[in-house]
């Protein structure tokens, strides 16, 4: 895979991470409960990058998963593998358009919790399990690129995620509406399902 293509895979990749951590599940919840405890806008956001921490420490240990499991089947592939690596990204994209909306875990965030440290554990524990599964097709589409491509990868996820949930978690505080976004959960499923079809369909037919 040439380097100008793994740029294309980690930009597009950016886009995708932070869609899903721009949607209100990935930040509303840290806002309500912000608001219900009494904490300070700096405790708000610690929590929220906490959270986020463990989106994508979970995230990329799945990742690794991943990428394990295709460096023992690339051997048996051979030239192949490339195409099959793309056929799997396509798939999982028609899976997200036919599927049309996204499933995510959700928490009673109208009352107020017993002590902060409940409220931090129950934030912290809610994003963990709900790793950004739509980035990880992006570590197959890369792996070529060895250790390199994983941290690279790793870390656009990262930086995309923490973007998306401290700027809209700060933006809420700071007094902004919700930005109609609940409508981009609407179609967010259309989007990634578009994207992965996109760098699906380039895997398969460029040459790596």
């Amino acid at each position: 895979m040439n380097t100008t293509f793994f740029a294309s895979v980690a930009a597009t990749g950016f886009a995708v991470a932070f869609l899903h951590a721009a949607l209100p599940t990935h930040w509303l919840p840290f806002v309500l409960v912000g608001r219900a405890q009494r904490w300070t806008t700096g405790r708000t956001l610690g929590v929220t990058l906490l959270a986020g921490l463990g989106h994508v420490g979970l995230t990329i240990l799945l990742g690794l998963a991943v990428v394990a499991a295709g460096l023992v089947a690339q051997p048996h592939l051979g030239d192949s593998f490339h195409w099959i690596v793309g056929g799997l990204m396509a798939a999982i994209g028609v899976f997200y358009l036919v599927r049309g909306r996204h499933r995510h875990a959700t928490m009673d965030t109208s009352r107020k919790f017993t002590s902060d440290r409940a409220a931090i554990t129950a934030l912290v524990v809610l994003l963990t399990l709900s790793p950004c599964e739509a980035f990880l097709p992006y570590y197959l589409a890369g792996m070529e690129h060895g250790v390199v491509g994983f941290v690279i990868l790793s870390a656009v996820l990262m930086a995309a995620t923490a973007a998306g949930m401290l700027v809209f978690t700060g933006l809420s505080l700071a007094g902004f509406n919700r930005l109609g976004l609940e409508r981009l959960e609407q179609y967010e499923e259309l989007i990634l399902g578009a994207a992965l079809i996109v760098i699906g369909a380039a895997v398969a037919f460029l040459k790596t």
